[in-house]
């Protein structure tokens, strides 16, 4: 079996508020409807597609928890200096996000911090 693409699919209660974060981010938009919004996280074009909660439950059959402690993943998003990474974690609480680790440096040449977005989905912003 091969796969074409991959791609994620988040749940969240308000497509104008995570539309609104992610655009004041600076992330493109790969578009928006009445059930999701989505944008491109990088230069390869990966996309994650944010669909309200309620209509991403109806199509998989799958319940989604609003437990702000719990992660099933977190996406990693690189930058090259270390002013980048200051400057995302500013944009970041300016937009109304969560700073879940300040930026720090760790391990072998390595800086960074981890944030949630306003649904609680969790982000890695560094560098190495």
């Amino acid at each position: 079996m091969k796969s074409k693409m991959i791609w994620a699919n988040f749940a969240v209660e308000n497509l104008d508020r995570t539309t609104e974060f992610y655009t004041n981010l600076g992330f493109r938009s790969n578009g928006k409807s009445n059930e999701l919004t989505s944008f491109f996280f990088s230069d390869t074009n990966f996309v994650i597609h944010f669909f309200l909660k309620d209509i991403l439950e109806k199509n998989t059959n799958v319940l989604f928890s609003k437990n702000e402690n719990l992660n099933e993943i977190i996406f990693t998003l690189s930058a090259g200096t270390k002013e980048e990474i200051d400057e995302w974690a500013e944009n970041v609480k300016n937009e109304g996000g969560k700073i879940e680790s300040e930026p720090k440096e760790f391990g072998d040449n390595y800086y960074g911090f981890t944030f949630s977005d306003p649904d609680g989905h969790k982000f890695n912003v560094f560098m190495m």
